[in-house]
């Protein structure tokens, strides 16, 4: 697998709509995401003092964050909208390479900084709910 760069490691939100349209979050510097599994475990008095975990089972997650500089774009809008309802919306991260992760995803926080002769800029979380398709 190629090395693929950083700043097309793209964070885009949905339009609402049925198939949503994605647009990319703007202003974003970093894209973080975490693949999350609870394992279960399975260790019994056979297991010879080793851990054995139950292959398919437990919760999967995705998680998302990132951080930049604040744009006033349509699509930070809707980011900050889908963050004060506490709603679900639709998410989609690609990468250089064509791969995409698309889900639903809520945004458990959103903060905005800015220093006094510097940017405005924010940060956000989200977690995933239901399945994430990888295509």
């Amino acid at each position: 697998m190629a090395s693929e760069k950083g700043s097309a490691f793209l964070l885009k939100v949905g339009d609402g709509a049925v198939p949503p349209a994605y647009t990319t979050i703007a202003g974003l510097r970093t894209t973080q995401l975490s693949v999350n599994a609870d394992s279960v475990v399975i260790t019994n008095k056979g297991s010879g003092g080793w851990r054995e975990l139950l292959s398919g089972a437990g919760v999967r997650s995705v998680s998302l964050s990132g951080a930049g500089v604040f744009s006033g774009t349509v699509a930070e809008a809707r980011v900050k909208a889908s963050a004060l309802a506490g709603t679900l919306d639709d998410y989609q991260v690609s990468f250089e390479s064509g791969e995409r992760l698309t889900g639903r995803f809520l945004i458990t926080r959103l903060d905005y900084a800015g220093d006094f002769n510097g940017e405005r800029t924010y940060t956000l979380a989200l977690e995933s709910s239901g399945e994430v398709v990888v295509s």
